[in-house]
């Protein structure tokens, strides 16, 4: 994408244009270049021929007007060119709409593209967040705003101004400096008071769009919490609390609504007041004998011609305005700074021995809090390494580290040996599966989700995933089978039918490292035992981390760490963390005692 040249400060104005040219005008497609040159051409044209009309209508109405026999097929003559013109002037435009609109969708196109790839660029921070809706409807106007920008900035703004000069020198070979001047006048007046109205209907609109992704944020946010809505009976409140945001922006809407009326007044009034002058002049003029009636058929012609485009400026203005603000608002997200970068010329990560290290590693969300305090531990290739612990002892924050969503303030992560940091994230991801606790799933069918572990993956791999994940049965039973949706997030399916597919997922990436976030935390015991059974014999020739609440899954590891507070206090096998009588022997038997009293 092209760098940013701009601050941001300068983000709502002609920076923000300078910074999409490269889009409208790209220097690898000369054929959308030339599509641009002709569309200009056919502008050019069609004013041409706009400009020629009135003159034409001018000489009809003087002949017929004239004393004597009527010069019949001279008026016929100019009546026909006068249609003509008029038709010519349509297929021009059309013309030119036609040639552009790939131009414009291009553009649109490759700009979409390269937010939507930035925002997955950024860091798990940024996405943790911001809200889901208010980044959708940012980046929803930004590119919706585009192609309008475009067709006004060409089409209506720049044709306007060849049509203000060109009416001017007309006008003074025709009628005098007066009236020059007092279309001067009136123009510069009509842009300015334009202007100044519509900055402060931009105020006003800006306020619009804030409300607007509250509510939408705020609707978002409730749909996809439906079932805690349900479960704490909190429609009302959500109702409530929607209703809020939705009352907000009705009251703006109000208000600029009531100023655009307030607009139109004012311009009709400024516009209404040049047509009274001008026929005025022109008739004062005629009744000294200077002027013809077709003078002021004429006049009143350009004027009606001029004010077309004088009436929309308002509007144009506005919407160039707000495209502006609304692609800026856009380009803030592509300035987001990466928080976790590749090093310059990162080279692949090369797994032949997959081993972890985590080597005096410290870190934390907040720069005031560490989370992990010096932690250093190894699972050796082909290792079965538990990590147990409290709630809040850092065990997941272990896995966001393995996957480089975030950099440690201290320490090194090695794989193979391997700087995790000065490696690419690509291949980094690549090297690592994982099956997390909460299993998000796409809206789409089972075998899209279970294919999604690698690209590429044929129907023979996803069966057999599916079958060792347990889960081949249940898809069997469905009558669209793997064609089956799953709905938003997966809501269709239960917990452990979510869970397994996840567990599909990872076995169709195949990858050198597993990681298991409470893999099997949904899952009926009869279930979960199948599933540690797969998992284990997945995990022969892969080094295994297995993150852990539940002791009893992972009884049978290599090594068990224990981490309580971002440090790790015990290490061992199951039979010598119990013989320790530590804190594993204590969460050990308290899990021993609650399992026995719910057999009881």
């Amino acid at each position: 994408m092209p760098p940013d040249r701009t601050g941001k400060g300068n983000h709502e104005g002609w920076a923000t244009v300078r910074r999409f040219l490269p889009y409208l005008w790209p220097r690898d497609n000369p054929g959308l270049r030339w599509r641009i040159v002709v569309a200009l051409l056919l502008v050019l044209a069609s004013k041409g021929v706009l400009l020629a009309l009135p003159l034409a209508y001018k000489r009809v109405v003087d002949t017929m007007a004239a004393e004597g026999n009527p010069a019949l097929w001279v008026a016929i003559s100019f009546l026909l060119a006068y249609v003509l013109g008029r038709f010519g002037a349509t297929a021009f435009d059309n013309i030119r709409n036609i040639v552009f609109e790939k131009v414009g969708q291009d553009a649109t196109r490759k700009l979409a593209e390269d937010v939507f790839a930035r925002l997955h660029r950024l860091s798990l921070r940024f996405h943790l967040s911001r809200r889901t809706g208010e980044v959708t409807k940012t980046v929803e106007r930004g590119t919706k705003s585009i192609d309008s920008m475009l067709y006004f900035l060409l089409f209506n703004i720049a044709p306007t101004i060849i049509e203000l000069v060109a009416v001017g020198f007309i006008f003074y070979s025709m009628f005098g400096f007066e009236l020059v001047a007092a279309t001067a006048v009136t123009v510069v007046l009509y842009i300015w008071t334009t202007q100044a109205i519509t900055e402060w209907r931009t105020k006003l609109r800006r306020q619009m769009n804030d409300l607007d992704g509250t509510a939408l944020s705020r609707a978002v946010d409730s749909l996809l919490n439906y079932e805690t809505v349900k479960y704490f009976g909190a429609e009302k409140r959500e109702q409530d609390r929607y209703a809020s945001a939705a009352r907000a922006y009705a009251a703006a809407a109000i208000k600029s609504d009531n100023s655009l009326g307030m607009l139109n007044i004012v311009q009709a009034f400024i516009t209404n007041g040049l047509m009274l002058f001008a026929m005025g002049f022109v008739a004062w003029e005629w009744s000294k004998g200077r002027l013809s009636v077709g003078d002021l058929v004429a006049i009143q012609t350009y004027l009606m011609q001029l004010f077309r485009p004088l009436d929309m400026l308002g509007w144009v203005y506005r919407t160039i305005r707000q495209g502006l603000i609304d692609m800026a608002d856009m380009f803030r997200l592509m300035d987001e700074q990466e928080e976790v970068k590749d090093v310059p010329g990162a080279p692949a990560l090369i797994v032949r021995q997959p081993s972890i290290m985590f080597d005096n590693v410290r870190f934390g969300y907040d720069p005031e809090r560490d989370i992990l305090k010096g932690l250093s531990f190894e699972a050796p290739a082909g290792s079965h390494v538990a990590i147990v612990g409290p709630s809040g002892a850092g065990k997941s924050t272990i896995a966001r580290l393995l996957f480089r969503f975030y950099d440690p303030q201290g320490g090194r992560i090695l794989i193979d040996g391997q700087d995790i940091s000065q490696v690419a994230q690509t291949s980094l991801r690549e090297a690592i599966g994982i099956v997390p606790q909460d299993s998000v799933l796409f809206n789409e069918t089972i075998g899209y989700n279970i294919a999604y572990g690698r690209g590429g993956a044929t129907t023979e791999e996803i069966h057999d995933a599916a079958q060792r994940a347990a889960i081949l049965p249940f898809i069997e039973r469905l009558p669209d089978g793997f064609d089956t949706e799953v709905g938003e997030r997966g809501l269709k399916l239960s917990g452990g039918e979510k869970q397994r597919v996840a567990i599909a997922r990872t076995l169709v990436k195949n990858p050198p490292i597993m990681l298991f976030d409470e893999a099997t935390s949904a899952l009926d015991s009869r279930t979960e035992q199948d599933i540690l059974e797969t998992l284990h014999a997945v995990g022969q020739d892969r080094t295994t981390l297995a993150i852990a609440h539940r002791l009893s899954t992972i009884a049978d590891a290599d090594t068990i760490l224990v981490l309580d507070h971002g440090t790790l206090v015990e290490s061992g096998s199951h039979r010598e963390l119990l013989a320790k009588r530590g804190l594993y022997a204590e969460m050990w038997a308290r899990q021993q005692s609650e399992a026995e009293e719910v057999a009881a």
